[in-house]
């Protein structure tokens, strides 16, 4: 098969778009005999590629079923050698203090090393090779749930990716409407804060107002990583139908003294637990900061996307907060349209929505809400609660229309991002914190 026709076929399976089959008994044995051969690193480089391809057309034309039992026949079956790994370890031990402590090391490394490595390494030299494992691991964590064999496998896998991935490999790019309309489309279907609803929207978002980054890998051209959407103001936005709203007038973006994060999507499922959004908003703001020298102040406008999922696991905090209403009629959001329970329900929701900052914890001590764990850990403020700052169904699904504002004071951020990182201790401005204690 020509090289470009393999790209296709590879592209078009790996998009689900090809019929998948089952893995019957005789393909299960063809597909053990590819995979040692894989891991025995059998001929050359040439023939290491072609095996990989034909494994990897293999493993995407398979049903879930099939697919599922090819991860499991690798992880089970390919890991380390335990006969080999005891005596090199004996080895080691033995070679303590003595010359040959070192080459004993080695030894041991060599067999700790498993054949799932060399079989997943070789997948990087086919034509989409690098996409194809990030949506391999994305299949992968959808069967470890129900079957925890995978672990081990899944391990390896995201250490591989993490190096592959290392921030100092990824490119940042301004994404602009003159951008290829393929990779416009992508932001259509990746945008999973504030979802793009046609094409005159994200017209608005790519304005003169606006920016657009996003990183990428030079192994994946046409594949964001994961991007951020920034609004150019003069003010702390604290309302997202305002700041999206498509009929608002274009700011002047030379006024500017304000840069609102809005939106940080992650794009690729296959790639969590590989970290790099931390250094999109460094790089980000480097870029802003030199564009606009008028910048000072950084700030997101964020949901809180875990709220609702809180109040549902601890009921009592609704009476605690002074909120009547229950969890189910707070996230209609139909309250919203009685001026009256508007104007009562402020105080209570602000409140709720500061003690579910300031103490609602998962069990291992960290913020129970995953924004405020990527904000805080990377040295931001809670700053401030907007109320009603999100009233589209969604936003009432999952906040009750609450939004918060996470500031980055750059005098202040490596202070507290050593305080959040040694006691857990969480930046507050002054009035989210005395919301948080209000009765």
């Amino acid at each position: 098969m020509a090289k470009d026709g393999l790209v296709d076929k590879l592209r078009s399976l790996i998009r689900g778009s090809g019929e998948r089959g089952a893995l019957t008994p005789r393909l299960e044995e063809k597909l053990r005999a590819q995979l040692r051969e894989c891991a025995e690193g059998q001929g050359g480089e040439v023939s290491a590629r072609a095996r990989a391809a034909r494994l990897a057309e293999t493993y995407a034309g398979l049903d879930d079923a099939g697919r599922r039992r090819f991860l499991k026949i690798i992880a089970l079956e390919f890991g380390p050698d335990p006969e080999q790994v005891a005596g090199a370890h004996a080895a080691y031990q033995a070679a303590v203090g003595t010359p040959g402590q070192w080459n004993a090391e080695s030894a041991l490394r060599r067999a700790m090393r498993s054949s799932r490595i060399r079989i997943l390494t070789q997948f990087n030299a086919i034509p989409q090779g690098v996409k194809f494992l990030v949506d391999l691991r994305a299949d992968l964590l959808r069967f470890l749930e129900q079957d925890p064999d995978l672990a081990a496998l899944d391990r390896e896998l995201e250490s591989r990716l993490s190096a592959w991935f290392d921030v100092g490999f990824l490119e940042l790019h301004r994404l602009t409407w003159h951008s290829p309309a393929a990779l416009l489309e992508k932001l259509i279907e990746y945008e999973a804060v504030h979802e793009i609803r046609s094409w005159t929207d994200l017209k608005n978002r790519l304005d003169s107002d606006r920016r657009l980054y996003a990183f990428f890998h030079p192994r994946m051209p046409d594949e964001p990583l994961i991007f951020v959407e920034v609004a150019l103001t003069d003010h702390l936005a604290g309302n997202v139908q305002e700041l999206l709203d498509e009929h608002a007038p274009v700011f002047d973006h030379r006024k500017a003294d304000t840069a609102i994060f809005y939106s940080i999507s992650n794009t690729q499922v296959g790639l969590r637990g590989v970290s790099f959004g931390n250094f999109l908003l460094k790089r980000v703001i480097d870029d802003l900061k030199r564009d606009f020298p008028r910048l000072s102040q950084f700030a997101t406008l964020s949901p809180l996307p875990a709220l609702a999922a809180w109040v549902r696991r601890n009921p009592a905090v609704l009476a605690e907060a002074g909120i009547e209403l229950s969890l189910e009629a707070l996230s209609t959001g139909t309250w919203a349209a009685d001026k009256t329970l508007q104007r009562a329900l402020r105080d209570p929701l602000q409140r709720l929505a500061a003690r579910y900052l300031a103490n609602a914890k998962q069990a291992s001590g960290a913020p129970f809400d995953p924004v405020s764990r990527f904000h805080l850990g990377n040295g931001a403020r809670v700053e401030r609660l907007n109320y009603l700052a999100d009233s589209s169904p969604k936003g009432f699904r999952q906040s009750f229309g609450m939004m918060v504002n996470y500031l980055y004071e750059f005098d202040d951020i490596e202070r507290n991002l050593e305080a959040f990182a040694s006691d857990g201790r969480i930046a507050m401005s002054a009035g989210v914190r005395r919301q948080a204690r209000d009765k």
